[in-house]
């Protein structure tokens, strides 16, 4: 019971549609942290995958509710954190798990377009700080909270076929550091997780319809690209990450950023 009594705002509660046995790192870190816990407010664009990730947390035993917002509409993010606030009296965890790359129009850069630049930067970038404004003024009031940025072990890569969700995740860690400082007097802490190659719905059944391939044959390529035991790693291993930083555990850790990535990064030729 590591969040006992604390309430946990999840951006990007939900699950794109994917295989039965994959789980996003959102909705397992939505569990997780209910199990240990905390009462959970699950934001999500689709109310409905919203919907379903609070029913899984309240299957459980636990307590969760369930809101619609687009992390790029700033008065939708500022009406979902208030609700949170309205309902439980403070907000003890914030927990950013949005991105979005191919589908937004990510590219080679001799292929990018100044509205996939726009739309992948508002969703990466924008939307983690809509989030951040409007959590913080409560945090701070509160004299304490941990805000937990799911960024990305591409922010590292080299060679990564395309240039807007690595350049908008690393900046997102510069925008994380800069959060830890300014926030650090009143006991807010905030770190970045980065994911390396994660066999979530998101990450691979979405490649699955866009490249013509089975499951089997994306996820075998990419487990064959991971150090550790050759295998990816899952949304629960994310949500394990993330269950630390927004703990006790972590009370003196702040402005990091925790690769989960299987020994991607340790890689060096």
């Amino acid at each position: 019971m590591r969040l006992k009594d604390k309430t946990a705002v999840i951006i990007g509660a939900g699950q794109a549609p994917g295989a039965s046995e994959a789980i996003g790192n959102g909705r397992a870190t939505a569990l997780l942290f209910a199990r240990e816990g905390a009462k959970i407010f699950c934001v999500d664009r689709n109310l409905n995958t919203a919907e379903e990730t609070a029913s899984l947390v309240k299957s459980e035993g636990g307590e969760a509710l369930a809101a619609t917002a687009d992390v790029t509409d700033e008065d939708a993010i500022s009406a979902a954190i208030k609700g949170c606030a309205d309902k439980w009296g403070r907000i003890d965890i914030l927990h950013n798990n949005v991105g979005i790359s191919v589908e937004g129009g990510d590219a080679p850069l001799g292929n990018v377009t100044t509205k996939a630049f726009e739309r992948i930067m508002d969703v990466n970038l924008l939307g983690t700080m809509l989030t951040c404004k409007h959590v913080l003024p409560i945090m701070r009031a509160q004299r304490g909270g941990a805000i937990v940025n799911i960024s990305s072990a591409s922010s590292y890569w080299t060679g990564h076929p395309t240039v807007l969700y690595p350049a908008s995740k690393m900046a997102m860690i510069s925008f994380t550091r800069q959060l830890a400082i300014q926030n650090a007097d009143c006991g807010v802490r905030a770190n970045s997780i980065l994911p390396g190659l994660m066999d979530t719905p998101m990450a691979v059944d979405r490649r699955v319809e866009a490249l013509g391939r089975t499951r089997e044959d994306i996820a075998a390529e990419r487990d064959s690209r991971v150090p550790l035991l050759g295998k990816m790693g899952t949304g629960w291993d994310v949500a394990h990450a993330a269950l630390f930083l927004a703990s006790d555990d972590a009370k003196f850790i702040t402005g990091i950023e925790m690769p989960v990535d299987g020994g991607s990064l340790a890689r060096v030729g």
